[in-house]
């Protein structure tokens, strides 16, 4: 039965997953050079369109139908026949199918948009729009199913993701590890110092992706009930303590904190918070949060020590934490903040912590090695990058014949 408080609190959240798209267009356009603005904005934004057409004619079927050997969801959704008022019997039973739906929608909208900050200033708009429709098709509509399907395999092994850990976040930082290897460095990369041209720009992405973050992780629980609470809190918390440990660590490395320091923190630690966000307290969240920014800020930095042209650290934020956070699911997961979920480690259940590791094996495994090979396709059929001549000038102008300041 339908039920009108938990109906609108979706509806709500969804609204803020959507803004998580535009937010991170703003996030991602500050941190590139002005030439290449508007072309790293258009990528997400463009995705809000094609993504969603996708989602509806093919990806909800093949993430939320009825189950195929615990692989994929069959296609009898296609197109979203008999998706509509009504409850589903198998998911969100108390919000009508069609809410659950567009709700899911926007998380299949903004997972290959973050895949872009990883080769942001050297990709033709083309074959992006081919890269992310086939990723979203090959490697985000398996792992949904696999994952919160109904008889998804990782689903029966026990794998938990509230929302998105695994699904989203290292999805991306899998493909976007195969990117970086497979596209190569920005001209000058090693060379020229590639600073951001609008910081503010960027801080205010950074305060619409953590406002979109509630609706993100609260609305995981798919009902405005106590566990929404539990991952609501869970998310600021982890927010927050993301930003101070990874700000603190800046600050004691470069003698002073940075704007860019503190917006990378956030989204570290809530990225990685969030495939935990409904089954730990907050305790556990500051926890996690603060790990979060240890390990992340370690990552990206790692990446100039194997020169790795990860152009806004995808891999070391939204890799790094999602599979962070999936792991520390398994120790800091209790009963007693969800009492229908689990408890971790630290609560006697150590075979969770085993759970959470196949799964980060197989998600970051297959989405790699399939990322790869849609790459490599796109590269051989209609090439990848565009020209030296045309990195010279900005995808701005090349790509769109547009510029974002006179």
């Amino acid at each position: 039965m339908v039920n009108g408080a938990d109906t609108a609190f979706i509806l709500a959240a969804a609204g803020l997953v959507f803004l998580m798209t535009p937010g991170l267009a703003l996030f991602y356009a500050g941190m590139v050079r002005s030439k290449n603005a508007l072309g790293t904005i258009m990528q997400s934004f463009v995705l809000i369109s094609l993504v969603s057409l996708e989602w509806v004619y093919l990806g909800y079927s093949m993430s939320f139908g009825p189950d195929v050997g615990g692989l994929i969801g069959d296609l009898s959704w296609i197109g979203l026949r008999g998706v509509g008022i009504a409850p589903s019997e198998t998911y969100a039973t108390t919000i009508p199918q069609v809410v659950f739906m567009v709700y899911q929608c926007m998380f299949a909208v903004i997972t290959p948009a973050l895949i872009a900050g990883a080769f942001a200033e050297r990709v033709r708009f083309p074959a992006f729009v081919v890269f992310s429709l086939l990723w979203a098709v090959l490697v985000y509509n398996p792992v949904c199913h696999w994952l919160w399907g109904s008889g998804g395999w990782l689903v029966k092994l026990g794998v938990l993701d509230f929302a998105g850990g695994l699904v989203v976040h290292a999805t991306c930082g899998a493909a976007a590890l195969a990117a970086v290897m497979v596209i190569g460095p920005r001209k000058g990369f090693g060379q020229s110092n590639f600073m951001p041209h609008n910081l503010p720009m960027t801080m205010l992405g950074t305060g619409l992706l953590w406002f979109g973050w509630f609706g993100f992780n609260g609305g995981s629980a798919l009902a405005a009930n106590e566990v929404a609470g539990t991952a609501f809190v869970a998310t600021h918390l982890g927010g927050m303590a993301g930003m101070l440990m990874w700000t603190a660590m800046e600050w004691i490395k470069l003698g002073k904190p940075t704007t860019l320091g503190a917006a990378s923190g956030a989204i570290a630690g809530l990225a990685t918070i969030t495939p935990a966000a409904g089954f730990v307290g907050p305790g556990g969240a500051i926890v996690i949060g603060l790990i979060a920014g240890v390990i992340c800020y370690l990552a990206v930095n790692l990446k100039s020590r194997f020169k790795f042209d990860d152009s806004l650290d995808v891999v070391g934020i939204h890799g790094v934490g999602g599979v962070t956070g999936t792991i520390l699911l398994g120790v800091f997961a209790s009963r007693a903040a969800n009492p229908n979920g689990v408890d971790g480690l630290l609560a006697g259940n150590g075979a969770q912590l085993v759970n959470q590791l196949v799964g980060v094996g197989a998600v970051c495994g297959y989405a790699f090695v399939v990322s790869w090979v849609i790459l490599k396709g796109v590269h051989m059929t209609m090439g990848l990058r565009i020209t030296e001549e045309a990195e010279h000038q900005g995808l701005d102008y090349t790509e769109h014949s547009e510029t974002a300041y006179n």
